[in-house]
This record gives structure tokens, C-alpha cells and sequence, in this order.
């Protein structure tokens, strides 16, 4: 039986990543999640400097083709070498982590539905909404505390690329979703409900 494929995508900060790791839980080994964001563009020709200044946010800068390629061959029951990625250095892993076919894949990322060939491998399409305030301080206490980034840098970037970049690529993506969780990890009912969903798909034996 292939997997079953729950894509989780909504803005930085709105909580996704939690909703990815419940619904992970909920099927314990029987599940493998999977980060879109693990599969940025390596661009060593660049400087750390400029490689600073790249637009995150926008689709270009995901290896997306990769992604749709490993999804489809995770689906063929085949091992596959996801890559790594360093988000203080913005460069990636030189490891790679190998994906082994599991009865549930939980694919989350903020871009994940504005392709078309990825949507189309989705069986459950998740989007996580979560007010703008809430999701920006969010970000700012990640990258603060966890890639070593100063405020200022944080602040700039949300408002060169990270705000207009929801608007125009995030936001819109919603409309693909089967169904909307508000304010993310904090709704225990919904995720309950999902979780129930991806526990009913499981084999009998888990």
C-alpha cells in the first residue's frame, strides 16, 4: 500500500512545524515528516554576505523539483537521501538523511502548496492560519534564539521579503487546502481530528 501524503503548509511562525510533529506522533513509527525548507538552493558561489541577502521566501530559492521527485519515489516504496540544510550559514548539509517509506508522509513547509505537481501528490492538505502578530513574534524569538540572528537582520528581512512574499505566494496558497487549522499546535480539537484521520489510515497491526 503506498503512503498516504498529508501536506501541512501556512505562514512563518503560524505553528505548522507543531501541527507537522502531532500528527507524527499521533502515528508514532508508522509516520515520516519531511521539511520543504531542508531543501534550499546550496549556492556556494556566493559569499556568506550575499548568500544573506537572498529572498528566502520566494519559491524560486526551493529546490521544489527535488522534493516532488523524492516525495514520488518515497510513494514507490523506495529509500530516498533527503538533504540537510545549515540555516546559520545558509548552505547545504554536506550529510544527507535517508527517508524510508512509512504508511503516513507529513510534508510541511510555507510554500508547499503553490506547486501544482506538489499538490497534485498531496492526499490531505493542511494549512495552518495564525494572526500576523502572533506569527512575526513567533520568528523573531526563532531566529533570535536558534540561528543567531540579530533583530534588526530579522526585522529587515520580514519586511523585504518574508510580509510581501506571504502576500503574494502564502496567503493565496490557502485556497488548495482541505482543511484550515486556526492558531496552529494551540488547537487541540483540530488536531485531534486530524490525528484521528491519520490514526484510521494506519495498517491494523500499528
Amino acid at each position: 500500500m503506498r503512503p498516504y501524503v498529508v501536506g501541512v503548509a501556512g505562514g512563518t511562525g503560524s505553528g505548522k512545524t507543531t501541527v507537522a510533529r502531532k500528527v507524527g506522533e499521533g502515528g508514532g513509527a508508522d509516520v515520516c515528516v519531511r521539511e520543504h525548507d531542508t531543501y534550499y538552493r546550496d549556492r556556494p558561489d556566493l559569499s556568506y554576505e550575499e548568500r544573506c541577502q537572498l529572498n528566502f521566501d520566494h519559491p524560486g530559492s526551493l529546490e521544489t523539483e527535488l522534493l516532488l521527485e523524492h516525495i514520488q519515489t518515497i510513494k514507490r516504496g523506495e529509500v530516498v537521501q533527503a538533504p540537510t540544510y545549515d540555516f546559520k550559514t545558509h548552505r547545504r548539509g554536506e550529510t544527507t538523511r535517508a527517508v524510508t517509506p512509512a504508511p503516513i508522509l507529513v510534508v510541511e513547509g510555507i510554500l508547499l502548496f503553490v506547486d501544482e505537481a506538489v499538490r497534485a501528490e498531496l492526499d490531505l492538505k493542511l494549512f495552518v492560519d495564525t494572526d500576523a502578530d502572533i506569527r512575526v513574534l513567533r520568528r523573531v524569538r526563532r531566529d533570535m534564539e536558534k540561528r543567531g540572528r540579530s533583530f534588526e537582520s530579522v526585522r529587515q528581512q520580514y519586511y523585504d521579503t518574508v510580509r510581501p512574499m506571504h502576500l503574494q505566494f502564502v496567503e493565496p496558497s490557502k485556497r488548495w487546502a482541505d482543511v484550515i487549522i486556526p492558531e496552529g499546535g494551540e488547537n487541540h480539537v483540530a488536531l485531534d481530528l486530524v490525528v484521528s484521520r491519520v490514526r484510521s489510515l494506519l495498517p491494523p497491526s500499528a
